[in-house]
């Protein structure tokens, strides 16, 4: 057996706060073993895993995020075997259901940003920035001085370099948030702030340039 089918509420919900289809039970459980976490392990879902969803009202809800976390609601966890053969079969047997639905979904899709453009906010933070990207690589390149990149894609959370500003080699210039986590940035060595290519709020991507950063002006010789 390499999987099972979970009859679970609709929707998943856990770390990060991802809810791509509605409230449900937890599936992360740190507090308390029970027989739905096996080995020792406090996430619910394992490779392979199947789900099957159906909905329940929102006070048989309540009731059973407190039930399960407690071990007073069990999961019925079917024991199977994944065969991609079965899997492929499955996808040409509801081809026209399927595309009828990625039909309706796309046409839901472009009609909902239709009506983001009619609002005037059809442009998001991501094209704005996108404008600007070529320009901020064309700076970091042309610059002689250390450039300091982001290490993940995420959001830039704080700035805390201004431009001019003399920094130490340890000093946190900004931070970047990236799956619910914040990513300090520091300066890699003493240096002047010559340029800061990113604003707070701005999403960014690995690699990308945030912050030009110049040699300190030697210090004069005292005799």
């Amino acid at each position: 057996s390499i999987g099972g089918a979970y009859m679970c509420i609709y929707g998943m919900e856990g770390p990060g706060g991802y809810q791509l289809f509605g409230r449900t039970i937890p599936v992360w459980n740190t507090h308390r073993q029970t027989d739905a976490f096996i080995e020792g392990k406090p996430w619910l879902l394992r490779f392979f895993d199947q789900l099957r969803f159906y909905p329940v009202g929102a006070d048989e809800l309540l009731t059973m995020r407190d039930d399960f976390v407690a071990g007073r609601t069990h999961l019925r966890i079917e024991d199977g075997t994944f065969k991609l053969a079965d899997y492929q079969r499955y996808l040409r047997d509801h081809e026209p259901a399927i595309t009828a639905f990625k039909t309706r979904q796309q046409a839901a899709f472009e009609d909902e940003r239709e009506r983001w453009r009619v609002a005037g906010v059809a442009e998001t933070v991501d094209e704005r920035v996108d404008a600007d990207a070529e320009a901020r690589a064309a700076a970091a390149s042309a610059f002689d001085g250390e450039v300091v990149t982001s290490e993940v894609s995420g959001g830039v959370w704080a700035v805390l370099a201004t431009k001019g500003s003399t920094v130490r080699a340890g000093d946190t210039l900004l931070v970047v948030e990236s799956m619910k986590m914040e990513i300090t940035v520091f300066a890699p060595r003493d240096g002047v702030v010559h340029e800061v290519l990113c604003a707070e709020g701005q999403p960014v991507t690995a690699g990308q340039p945030l912050v030009l950063l110049s040699a300190c002006a030697p210090t004069p010789a005292t005799e």
